[in-house]
C-alpha cells in the first residue's frame, strides 16, 4: 500500500514539474474543428494574459491517439474531434493513466460533397454516392456482391454528369471518414437487398460491404488538410471533394455544394436538420492537466461563451453550427465544472 502510494505521489510531482516546463496549451486533432480552435485560440492569446495555445491538425482519430498516449507535459492538454470518442478510446486512455476526460461539444457541422462552379452542381442520393464509393457493390441483378465497375456517373444513373468518378476525401483516421461513412454509406448500403441480407447471414460481411471504401483510384485520399482539397478542385474541375461545410462556406466564391436527397448543404437547412448528412463536433480536456499547464479553465470559458460559440458568436461567421441556448448552457456548466465523461 505504502509503495503504490509512494508511486502515485511521485507520478504527481513529475506531472506538475513536468507541466510548468510548458506555458502553452498543446492542442490536437481533428481538421474540421482547427479553424474553429484556431479562432478562439487566437482571441484567447489578444485577450487574456497566457500565451496563444499550440494547435496542431491530426484527424480526429491521430489527435486521440496522442491526447490518449498519457499524463504529462509531452503529451498534448485538449484533442478537438469532428466524430464522438469511441469506448475503445476512452479504454485506451483510462490504460494509459487519462482517466478524468471531459467532453465539450461546441456545434454541429455538416460534410458536403462539393465541386468547382466551373462544372455542373451535383444532385445525388445516398445510395448514388454509395454506388459510386463503395468497394463492393450489388450486381445489376441484385443478386451478388461485385467489385466496383463504375468509372463514370452517368453509368450510375443517366441523369448523373456525363464524368469520371473521382472524389478526394480524407483519410481512415479522419473523423469526418468516420462520419461519411457513418451517415452516407452505411445508411445507404442497407437500401439494397444483397446487402440488408448479411445483416443476420454474415455480419463481418455485411460490415466490410457498408464501410469499404474503393482503392482503384475513384476515391483518393488526400489528407488532413482540407484546404488542400479545396485547391485540387479548382485546378480539376470535374472532381468532388468532402470536407467539412466550413470549408465550403469559406470558399463559397469558388465552390458549390452537391444537393443530397434534394437539399443543399445551407447554414440553415444543416441548422434545422434538413440537410441528412450532419454530425457534432467536440473537443475533449485531459482534467489532470487543468491546473498544471496555465490557462486550460480559461481556454475552455474562452471558447463556451456565446461571444464565440453563440447564434451571434464569430465562430458562426466562420461556419460552426450553433446548438441552442439550452443546450450550449446544458454543455457550458459541465465544461465549467469539468464534468468527467461517461460514455
Amino acid at each position: 500500500m505504502k509503495k503504490t502510494l509512494a508511486i502515485a505521489a511521485l507520478a504527481s510531482v513529475a506531472l506538475t514539474g513536468a507541466a510548468h516546463a510548458r506555458d502553452q496549451i498543446r492542442i490536437v486533432g481533428s481538421s474540421t474543428v482547427f479553424p474553429f480552435a484556431t479562432a478562439v485560440a487566437e482571441e484567447f492569446g489578444k485577450t487574456t494574459s497566457f500565451k496563444t495555445p499550440v494547435i496542431e491538425s491530426t484527424g480526429s482519430g491521430g489527435g486521440l491517439k496522442l491526447f490518449c498516449a498519457g499524463v504529462g507535459e509531452q503529451n498534448p492538454d485538449i484533442t478537438n474531434a469532428s466524430r464522438r470518442i469511441k469506448k475503445s478510446e476512452v479504454e485506451t486512455c483510462a490504460k494509459n493513466g487519462v482517466e478524468a476526460i471531459t467532453e465539450v461539444k461546441i456545434g454541429y457541422d455538416g460534410i458536403v460533397l462539393a465541386n468547382s462552379k466551373d462544372a455542373p452542381l451535383f444532385e445525388l442520393t445516398k445510395e448514388q454516392i454509395f454506388l459510386a464509393l463503395a468497394k463492393t457493390v450489388p450486381s445489376k441483378d441484385g443478386k451478388e456482391l461485385i467489385d466496383n465497375p463504375y468509372k463514370n456517373w452517368k453509368e450510375i444513373d443517366p441523369t448523373l454528369p456525363d464524368e469520371k468518378i473521382e472524389v478526394l476525401g480524407p483519410p481512415p483516421t479522419s473523423g469526418t471518414r468516420d462520419a461519411f461513412t457513418e451517415l452516407v454509406l452505411e445508411e445507404a448500403c442497407n437500401e439494397f437487398p444483397a446487402i440488408a441480407a448479411l445483416k443476420d447471414s454474415d455480419k463481418a460481411m455485411h460490415k466490410a460491404a457498408c464501410a469499404g471504401v474503393r482503392e482503384d483510384g475513384a476515391y483518393i485520399e488526400a489528407g488532413e488538410n482540407d484546404n488542400l482539397i479545396v485547391q485540387k478542385l479548382e485546378a480539376n474541375p470535374i472532381a468532388l471533394g468532402i470536407f467539412g461545410f466550413s470549408f465550403l462556406d469559406q470558399n463559397g466564391d469558388k465552390l458549390h455544394g452537391s444537393k443530397i436527397g434534394g437539399v443543399a448543404p445551407t447554414f440553415e437547412a444543416i441548422s434545422d436538420g434538413s440537410y441528412p448528412v450532419s454530425r457534432s463536433l467536440y473537443f475533449y480536456v485531459k482534467n489532470a492537466h487543468v491546473g498544471t499547464i496555465p490557462g486550460m479553465e480559461e481556454y475552455v470559458a474562452q471558447f463556451t461563451a456565446d461571444k464565440a460559440w453563440g447564434e451571434e458568436g464569430y465562430l458562426a461567421d466562420r461556419g460552426l453550427i450553433p446548438m441552442d441556448t439550452a443546450e450550449r448552457e446544458q454543455v457550458r456548466e459541465a465544461a465549467k465544472n469539468l464534468t468527467p465523461l461517461s460514455m
